[in-house]
Order: structure tokens, then sequence, then C-alpha cells
């Protein structure tokens, strides 16, 4: 009996977890749908912006100047992560931590300092002999536009100022549902614009009032949108990865009720047996 109880104990235990990672797999879809509309109207924009600073570059007869375009020596770098606040979310912390690990690697030779943005990467960190220059959290798995921005001003200060040379983001890229690609980009500098010179620009560009004026326009404004598209792309990536994790986790519980409930039976039928047998040797020996 005290076997029965312990099965049955533990069947009720993994129907409730069961319960649980149900609805967490029906929120994280919920908010990915949201999520996924984020990544799908910033990426437009950010390919507008592209597009037109190539379109200014290949229509001036200037050499681009600005600021976010300067190439310098390369003394310190800084490395702004993003992960999660929350776990649950199967490997996708785990594999950003490790891609970053990768960058510092490959970057040792220069001083190095990290910005992260979620708690998961803090709380590796802080622990890790790299310095943490910033910390952003508390993101509740939705695009706070002022906390962006607030990064955003953080490292353009900070490069213009000279404090650091280069800037890199590691971040996850949204794909599907069930499908992200950990990436790492260069921030600060900006890459100067491409220009295919197999193409003939038609259009007779009139910049006014000049070129340089329209950059510093512009770039900020590119600056801030790039940093918005990582951040909600990491977002969509994070709940489509909590979805996948949970819908699994749910599938688990249901193969070990099934597989609990199986030896209940048994230990059940193997009970009733010894019962049934007790009672008839108990009548053979009144019988004889």
């Amino acid at each position: 009996m005290a076997i029965l109880r312990e099965v049955k104990k533990r069947i009720r235990s993994v129907i409730s977890t069961k319960r649980i990672t149900k609805a967490m797999e029906m929120v994280a879809a919920a908010k990915l749908r949201r999520a996924q509309q984020r990544v799908e109207q910033a990426r437009p924009y950010g390919e507008k912006l592209d597009l037109m600073l190539s379109n200014l570059a290949a229509a001036s007869s200037e050499e681009i100047s600005h600021p976010f375009f300067e190439e310098r020596d390369i003394k310190r770098k800084t490395l702004v992560l993003i992960t999660s606040d929350r776990g649950l979310c199967g490997s996708y912390n785990s594999n950003v931590i490790r891609r970053s690990e990768q960058w510092l690697a490959e970057n040792k030779e220069f001083e190095l300092e990290i910005v992260t943005v979620g708690k998961k990467c803090n709380d590796y960190f802080k622990k890790r002999k790299w310095p943490i220059l910033e910390f952003f959290g508390d993101w509740n798995g939705t695009l706070d536009y002022e906390k962006a921005r607030s990064i955003v001003k953080l490292l353009t200060d900070r490069f213009l100022n000279g404090d650091t040379d280069e800037i890199a983001i590691v971040y996850t890229q949204f794909l599907s549902m069930v499908k992200y690609n950990v990436k790492s980009d260069r921030y600060l500098p900006i890459a100067r614009p491409a220009i295919d010179e197999n193409v003939s620009y038609q259009v007779d560009y009139i910049f006014e009032p000049d070129p340089e004026s329209i950059y510093n326009s512009l770039l900020p404004n590119y600056a801030i949108s790039k940093m918005i598209t990582a951040i909600a792309e990491a977002i969509a990536s994070e709940h489509g990865s909590r979805m996948m994790a949970m819908s699994s986790a749910t599938t688990n519980a249901e193969e070990m009720v099934d597989s609990l409930t199986l030896d209940y039976n048994k230990a059940r039928q193997a009970q009733i047996t010894k019962e049934l047998l007790e009672v008839v040797s108990g009548a053979e020996a009144l019988r004889g």
C-alpha cells in the first residue's frame, strides 16, 4: 500500500507540473505573437535607413564625414550582450553567453568592458573577470523604448568621448518560432555604406542644407533603430525558445504520467493477486 500511495502522489505531482508548463507555453505563445509583430515592424525601417544611407553616399560627391564612421586605433572594446531576465527557455541564454565568451576570447588583447542587457547574463558575468560597465534589466519580456534609448545614449557618448574605440552586440536573430541565430555584430563605428559601382544612379540628389547635416540627423536615428531591432529580435527569440521548452516539458510530463500510471496498475494488480492468494491459502488451510 505504501508503494501505491507513493506512485499515486508522484502522478498527482507530475499532472500539476504539466498544467503549469502548459500554461507557460500558452503565455509564451501569446507574447511571441506580439514580439514577432514588433520584429516585422522594426526590420523594414532599418532596411530603409540602410538603403537611404547607401543612396546618399552614392549621390554625394564628397567623402562621408561623421564621428560614427570614425575608424581609430583600438585600445578598448565594449561588448553589449542581450539575454533574458528569466529562465525556463531552454538553451537560449547559454547560447548567447557561449558566443559572448568566444568573442571575449578572440579580443583578449584589448581592454574589454561589458554592458549587460538582461538579468541572466549579468548574473553570469558579475562573477567573472571582465568589468560590467552598466546593467539594464527588468524588461519583463517586452521592448522598453526608453531603456533602449538609454543604452544607445550610454554607448554613443562613450564612443564619441573616446572612452571606447569599438562596440559590438551579441544577440539572437529571430528566424521562426522554433529557430534563432546567435549573432555578433559591430555596432560602432558604423560600416560605411556600400556603393555598387556597377549600378548607375540616375537620381540627381539635391542636398539641403548639406550632406553633413543630413548625416548628423540620420545617424543617431540609425543607431537607435539598430539597437531597438536587436532587442526586439532577442525578445522574440526568447519567447519562441521558452514556448518550445515548455512544449517539450509538457510532452515529457504526459509521457511520465503514462509510465507512472502503468507502474501503478502493475503494482495494484500485484497487490490484488497477493490478496487473492492469501484468501485462497487461508480457505485451503481451513478446509484441510
